[in-house]
């Protein structure tokens, strides 16, 4: 429920400011748990308008943040086989792996590609039907579907030579982890507008319902993120918990359901590796048993290794909020976006980067 109207927003914020200040005598930690969040966040100086007891950490929200280093390895694996076509988005290439990037391994010969969709992907299978085309596909719920699309058409095709390595991670089992862990106090989130898009309220009702903690869907207009602090400190005001919709204007309830069947019909959930959070239960999707001729990791034979962060870097930490990126030796020193030693510099959506371009005289908000 929106508090405000809306026909008059050059006055909105600053009346959404003087309502937080008026809420903020007690100290409330929120978590924003969405990369695009964290960025609008920065680039729109947020922090610095709030009341000193209004604090916003960043949590787990760059798919590319959370992928391990291991996974990271496969992808570089499967790119240096003979009669490969390895595909990925762009923000993947400069992610470190134990020794190597797909980056580097591109510029050592690889034959890696960037696309912007899945479809791109499976438009080279059909365009180079004498090559092993591999889809490497990271992403939360807001890309899953698109990809599932892709899957179910290169079967409809028969394409034999299309494949799909999947990194792909669940939301709100991230969450629940990050609440049993007790590593990082926790009063509120703000809740990320384009996953729930996708699925909807009901599968943050484990915030509210089994730890007792506030939660609002959020857009990402500066207006939208004030609105959604404001919610949340309302709530703690009248005493209630529960999970509300502030991005109503592109979340229903029940979330995207034509899209969910299809997510549903191709992939299943499992057990999954999270830099930072280690394994969390049925937080990945992998292709079900009528797609499994599609699986990469299958195919190819695949192993996993577990990969240590390199020494010094603090990642996996800032993932979970226990540290800004400043607390990290290696910040804007040895780790810079040119020359990132973490994911979370090299994404766009990482929490480092952020701080790097935006935040570099915000470090103690």
């Amino acid at each position: 429920m929106n508090p405000l109207p809306r026909h008059d927003e050059g006055k909105l914020a600053p009346l959404l400011l003087e309502k937080i200040g008026e809420l903020a005598d007690l100290p409330m930690r929120l978590m924003e748990v969405c990369g695009t969040h964290t960025v609008a966040i920065f680039r729109s100086g947020i922090r610095s308008l709030l009341p000193q007891g209004v604090e916003l950490i960043s949590g787990p929200g760059c798919p590319v943040c959370v992928t391990p280093a291991g996974e990271i390895d496969r992808a570089i694996t499967l790119a240096r086989r003979d009669g490969v076509i390895l595909a990925t988005f762009g923000d993947l290439m400069r992610v470190p792996g134990s020794s190597s990037s797909l980056q580097q391994e591109r510029a050592s010969g690889a034959d890696i590609r960037i696309v912007l969709s899945p479809l791109d992907a499976l438009q080279m299978a059909q365009d180079h039907p004498e090559r092993a085309v591999c889809f490497f596909a990271v992403g939360f719920e807001t890309t899953s579907p698109a990809i599932a699309a892709a899957v179910q058409e290169a079967k409809r095709k028969g394409l034999a030579n299309f494949y799909l390595l999947s990194s792909q991670r669940i939301i709100p089992p991230a969450i629940r982890a990050l609440l049993s862990g007790g590593r990082v106090k926790i009063d509120g989130f703000i809740l990320p507008g384009h996953v729930s898009v996708i699925i909807g309220r009901a599968p943050y009702l484990l915030i509210s319902e089994e730890f007792g903690l506030p939660g609002v869907i959020t857009g990402f207009e500066p207006l939208d993120i004030l609105e959604g602090i404001y919610m949340l400190l309302r709530q703690r005001e009248e005493g209630r918990t529960s999970i509300e919709i502030q991005y109503s204007r592109a979340v229903k309830e029940e979330g995207n359901q034509h899209a969910l069947a299809i997510l549903n019909a191709v992939f299943t959930p499992v057990d999954a590796r999270w830099r930072g959070l280690g394994t969390i239960p049925k937080s990945g999707l992998v292709l079900r048993e009528g797609f499994s001729a599609l699986d990469a990791a299958q195919a190819f034979d695949l192993p996993y290794e577990e990969v240590e962060d390199p020494p010094g870097c603090l990642c996996g930490e800032v993932l979970q909020g226990i540290h800004r990126p400043p607390d990290c030796a290696l910040f804007g020193t040895r780790c810079t976006p040119e020359d990132p030693i973490g994911p979370c510099m090299v994404s766009s959506e990482g929490s480092c980067a952020a701080y790097y371009k935006y935040g570099r005289g915000d470090e103690g908000k």
